[in-house]
């Protein structure tokens, strides 16, 4: 399995909602193979000391600098932190505390540094999932896979999983046809495939309890449907695997999920992308950043989508969200689009960090609103 600790929206809005004199927050891509993550610890190093020069730079307390280089410091000695990586690490540090979140998709190199942390890139990792579990359903077998975007696929044993049908319900076969109550013909088979799909959704309920990981079904019917019927996990995704038998390979599995994947994916975008266009004839959208800043403070963004790779140095007024832009980013100012999705955040709205290509005018951000500002 990839190694991945994803912020849950609760942790996400704690650290929205975090200031500080100095809030540190480093990205850097790494590999999830043991044998070649030096190169990852030499690269947050590098990373670490651009923060810390650019704190002394600022006149910032030593103590305080001193403080943050020991808490980084721990964490790029820690052999057991980096034997388990995943496709990149985000570290959100301060003089007084460290978090570490291993992501598995694959984000470009930034340090930034402010009083608030930095929280796009991590934004992205919650936006689309970038793993999945493929659930492989028969009547002969049951197996699940775990997919990544660009990583093979990888089987996951997951305790007390039945083995097949007839196992399950402790039978010689499912298609038996003789009498026993509701247990004959064509309905006793599906009373025991029933049986069988709910000793399956036993074994995954603490496998998945606390997850969000989407979870495909790649199954015939009657399974299919029947497995639906008694799933317990509220991330299975709607639309089965199609044309998946049940001797596909892994590498079979993986690449219909990602194709399944990537097609729900675009058509949600393309949803939001009408739905702007909808809202604004009705003055109800927004590309403009300062009109969204405004909008995100008086807490009037229902669905936002932010560019995750742009910077726009500058601040936002605390009470009244009027942006002042600078030229080039400090310690003494913050990504201001990264700050308009944090207030957004914070007041209940779905926040998106997307490629510009997939935002509305290819615009910095795209704003949705309850009502006109």
């Amino acid at each position: 399995m990839l190694h991945v600790d994803i912020p849950t929206l609760p942790e996400l809005r704690r650290l929205a909602a975090a200031r500080g004199d100095v809030c540190v927050s480093l990205f850097l891509p790494t590999t999830p193979l043991t044998q070649e993550t030096a190169a990852d610890r030499i690269a947050l190093k590098n990373l670490v000391q651009r923060a810390v020069g650019e704190l002394t730079a600022k006149g910032r307390d030593k103590r305080r600098i001193a403080a943050l280089e020991e808490h980084l410091a721990d964490l790029l000695d820690d052999d057991e932190f980096w034997r388990f990586q995943a496709r990149s690490l985000a570290v959100l540090a301060t003089p007084d505390s460290v978090r570490s979140y291993r992501l598995p998709n694959r984000l470009s190199e930034a340090a930034e540094i402010s009083d608030r942390f930095h929280l796009k890139p991590l934004l992205r990792a919650v936006t689309f999932p970038h793993e999945a579990f493929v659930l492989a359903l028969s009547q002969n077998a049951t197996r699940v896979v775990e997919i990544f975007s660009d990583l093979p696929p990888a089987p996951i044993k997951v305790p007390n999983l039945p083995q097949d049908a007839a196992s399950a319900v402790h039978r010689a076969s499912v298609r038996g046809r003789s009498p026993s109550g509701r247990i004959q013909g064509s309905e006793g088979q599906k009373v025991l495939l029933r049986q069988y799909a709910r000793r399956v959704d036993d074994a995954l309920r603490p496998f998945l309890a606390g997850r969000e990981t989407p979870l495909l079904l790649a199954a015939v019917e009657p399974l299919d449907a029947i497995f639906r019927s008694i799933n317990s996990y509220p991330h299975l995704v709607a639309s089965s695997l199609p044309g998946v038998t049940e001797h596909a390979s892994d590498g079979d599995l993986a690449a219909a999920a990602r194709q399944l994947l990537d097609d729900l994916y675009a058509r949600e975008l393309a949803d939001l992308r009408a739905a702007f266009d909808r809202r604004a004839m009705q003055g109800r959208a927004t590309t403009d950043i300062a009109d969204a800043a405004r909008a995100a403070t008086m807490g009037a963004i229902d669905t936002l989508l932010v560019d995750m790779d742009e910077v726009v140095p500058g601040t936002v007024d605390e009470t009244d969200g009027r942006v002042t832009f600078v030229d080039a980013g400090g310690a003494d100012s913050y990504d201001v689009v990264d700050e308009i999705a944090c207030r957004a955040l914070l007041t209940g709205a779905r926040v998106l960090s997307a490629r510009r290509r997939d935002i509305p005018r290819e615009a910095s951000l795209a704003a949705i609103l309850r009502h006109p500002v």
